[in-house]
């Protein structure tokens, strides 16, 4: 069943089948989600681990605007969004493009916009991108694109940058992809990045916090069980497709996870905002059965405790 399917046959039944009671769907002033068994509240407040500021490259987005992007966030009850820029896939002054994500979180991010800057650790000098995020921006992490920025994860300089942002406590984001690679534009070939070599790196750096960003398209089977059994990486939720999706991942009953159940401690909340509509994460709650508390972690707790974690 498709998800206008869903809303249509399900949602929109149900609530005009009890006429006295407010609809307690994705709705501005209820601030709840809607799941299968009940609904689950959302009173603290979504913490969006995945959105990008500034244009997207090859298309205008609805939500491309900062002002427009945090009104949509607001009306779904999202308290806090951990936002990089798209800026950073293809600009080389770098620390340029930091500044001005620092700067348009600072003032139109009305305290939810938390940047997340990156670093290319094969340009030159990147120390000083990495010690400017940290010192001059004061980020809470950097968000790295290896696709775009050619490297891969076993490069000796992706080593080094692992090891410096955790001595300074950074939190990592790697975004796997940004765009599925059949809608990518035929001049921009990006792969998908392998993470193959991350869990024995990270058995040498036991203090690194790395999150994985758009992970699930190709992070799956052997290399999702070697994550989830060999490192403490999370994971958020994006672009984790199938019907009950949620549920199933962590019973185990995913395709992705091979009879593996994922630990609800390990998934957070995303929406890769304005690329995907926000709806297509809060989607996600409403068809799947969780109990209340592996809601509430997945919605804010886990990414709140993440990213206080020292």
């Amino acid at each position: 069943m498709n998800r206008r399917r869903f809303i249509k046959d399900t949602v929109l039944l149900a609530a005009l089948a009890t006429p006295f009671q407010p609809w307690k769907g994705i709705h501005s002033d209820e601030k709840t989600i809607s799941s299968i068994d009940g609904t689950l509240s959302a009173d603290q407040g979504l913490i969006d681990t995945n959105i990008h500021l500034f244009p997207y490259p090859f298309r205008e987005l609805k939500f491309g605007n900062t002002n427009n992007l945090l009104t949509k966030l607001k009306k779904h009850n999202v308290t806090e969004a951990w936002a990089g820029s798209f800026y950073s896939l293809f600009h080389k002054n770098i620390d340029h493009i930091n500044s001005l994500l620092a700067e348009e979180c600072r003032t139109k991010g009305e305290g939810m916009l938390i940047p997340f800057g990156t670093v290319n650790p094969v340009f030159p000098d990147w120390e000083e991108d990495l010690r400017r995020c940290h010192e001059r921006y004061e980020m809470p992490g950097i968000r790295l694109y290896p696709g775009y920025h050619g490297y891969t994860l076993d490069n000796d300089h992706f080593v080094c940058l692992l090891q410096e942002a955790s001595a300074r406590n950074l939190l990592i984001q790697i975004a796997i992809d940004i765009q599925d690679e059949r809608m990518q534009h035929p001049r921009v070939d990006v792969e998908a990045v392998d993470v193959t070599p991350l869990a024995d790196l990270l058995k040498d750096l036991p203090s690194a916090r790395v999150q994985l960003v758009n992970p699930f398209r190709h992070v799956r089977g052997e290399r999702l069980k070697s994550m989830i059994e060999e490192t403490d990486v999370r994971f958020e939720i994006s672009n984790l497709d199938n019907t009950a999706a949620i549920e199933l991942i962590l019973k185990g009953e995913h395709p992705y996870v091979s009879g593996v159940p994922f630990p609800a401690e390990r998934l957070l909340f995303g929406s890769h905002m304005p690329y995907f509509p926000l709806e297509n994460g809060l989607f996600k709650f409403m068809e799947s059965a969780l109990s209340q508390d592996e809601a509430e972690a997945i919605m804010y707790r886990n990414a709140s405790e993440f990213k206080e974690y020292t």
